[in-house]
């Protein structure tokens, strides 16, 4: 029985990967700008003391405590934003998500899909592509274990592209 178990682990690792590194080809691409954070900086975050009187601060606190990655690539490069459509377009077959949001604005287009948890409002893994036309296009891949209605505080803490966004769809949650 460990043998098949085993055997199975091995198997499936090429999937399990595959699905965390979708993304990392922009990383280091040119004409790309890539911040990711992952699940030790997340760690080393939530050690950090705050003053326990300040409600935001340990609302941070607490939701960096459940975030495994975040991913942020931005670029203007036509060649860059052509290659960021297709493999949104690819991992989302091959993964699928739910849309939460879309919004067409002035030749941008933003969207917002996640993978939920066991609650309507737990999210797994949330990935938020803004398509800018003639502003910067964003990609970014958050995965963990969070609530939708955290995400505000996390994109005013670390001012991320797109948070305006974010905060309108955490509230229609």
């Amino acid at each position: 029985m460990k043998k098949i178990l085993f055997v199975l682990t091995i198997m499936m690792m090429p999937v399990l990967l595959s699905a965390q590194s979708a993304f990392d080809k922009f990383d280091g691409k040119d004409g790309v700008t890539a911040v990711i954070v992952n699940k030790k900086m997340f760690e080393l975050m939530g050690n950090v003391k705050l003053d326990a009187k300040d409600k935001e601060a340990q609302q941070y606190l607490s939701l960096v405590k459940k975030l495994d990655n975040l991913k942020v690539f931005t670029t203007t490069d036509a060649k860059a934003v052509a290659d960021m459509r297709a493999t949104v377009s690819s991992y989302l077959k091959k993964y699928p998500l739910e849309e939460l949001m879309r919004v067409n604005d002035s030749g941008r287009t933003i969207k917002i899909y996640v993978k939920s948890g066991a609650k309507s409002s737990q999210v797994l893994e949330l990935l938020m592509f803004i398509d800018g036309g003639k502003d910067d296009t964003v990609l970014m891949s958050l995965t963990g274990n969070f609530d939708l209605g955290e995400l505000s505080v996390l994109t005013d803490k670390m001012n991320l592209p797109g948070g305006t966004e974010l905060r309108k769809a955490s509230k229609k949650s």
